[in-house]
């Protein structure tokens, strides 16, 4: 019967309404999305490329910039194709698996961007509160142990969601009004009591943005203390300008998810769902490489000069 049942599951078909309803952006949208994910996969490979060819970036700060942006482009691959192909295409199916295998990926990485935040805050606090001792107390051990902690919290909670969805049961409308396979767009097709999968779902995201907030307030009161001791207005200034980057996007990121997933029985329309979910899953990707690469335009543009120099010299 179980067997059966699985079977049964595994044949099941769902199909991605996206931005549907408004036929006449289909293109501009597509146009728009391809742009984004362009700027998205670019970028978030070039700071990568960057950090690994110029010995300078090799600094526990550039290491962990470029597991996020790692993250990033994983997380846009994850998500942005499927819109692009649905823009463009008739047919807007996906299988149970495909669907459920877009759901664990993105979860994987969601959390675990959640966490690296928390992990650049740290950075950040020791930066500044303890300068001296910088690469004593961010240890190659320790930066590695913290990177491969949020991978790993990041797939067990994703194996835990996706277990409880996998096991619901889908029967008759299989319409997902999202443009990804997200949780509650795929709970709300479910012919069985989700509420289970809901509120492990709400429980895992409450717990994972109270303790990742914790530790970035945390940090960042402890830095403003610091800051304020310091007598210098240029130490200031300096001080604060490695942090309002990574203020930026958390307030974007962290604003975005608490109005998603913190809030239990939202009525918030599908609109409001698929615009949020574009900001978290296809703009914000984007945003980082920016933000960042802006701040620290003379390392960037120091080692692109460098490896277009090496390049014209070999020929």
């Amino acid at each position: 019967m179980l067997l059966a049942e699985v079977n049964q599951t595994s044949e099941v078909t769902f199909i991605l309404l996206g931005f549907s309803e408004f036929p006449d952006l289909q293109v501009p949208l597509f146009l728009v999305f391809l742009i984004i994910y362009t700027v998205t996969a670019v970028g978030n490979l070039s700071i990568i490329l960057i950090i690994r060819i110029n010995p300078k970036l090799h600094i526990p700060m550039y290491y962990f910039l470029s597991h996020w942006s790692f993250i990033d482009f994983c997380y846009s691959t994850t998500v942005t194709p499927k819109l692009l192909e649905n823009l463009v295409m008739e047919d807007r199916t996906i299988s149970f698996t495909g669907c459920i295998t877009q759901f664990f990926l993105a979860c994987i990485f969601v959390v675990a961007e959640t966490f690296m935040l928390a992990v650049m805050s740290y950075d950040r606090f020791v930066a500044i509160c303890h300068p001296l001792l910088y690469t004593v107390i961010l240890s190659q051990k320790l930066c590695a142990s913290l990177v491969a902690g949020t991978y790993t919290w990041g797939i067990v909670s994703s194996l835990t969601l996706t277990y409880f969805v996998w096991a619901l049961s889908f029967c008759g409308s299989n319409v997902i009004n999202n443009f990804v396979c997200e949780h509650s767009a795929i709970v709300s097709v479910s012919c069985s009591d989700p509420s289970v999968s809901q509120m492990l779902c709400f429980i895992i995201a409450i717990f994972d943005e109270v303790s990742s907030l914790f530790i970035i307030l945390s940090t960042y009161i402890s830095i403003f203390v610091t800051v304020v001791k310091m007598p210098s207005t240029g130490g200031h200034q300096k001080a604060f300008s490695t942090c309002t980057s990574h203020l930026t996007t958390i307030t974007i990121f962290h604003g975005t998810v608490l109005f998603l997933y913190c809030v239990p029985n939202s009525k918030n329309s599908w609109l409001i769902v698929k615009v949020g979910s574009v900001f978290y899953t296809v703009v914000i990707p984007m945003l980082n490489p920016l933000i960042y690469s802006l701040r620290n335009k003379d390392d960037v543009k120091d080692t692109v000069s460098k490896v277009l120099g090496s390049k014209v010299s070999s020929f």
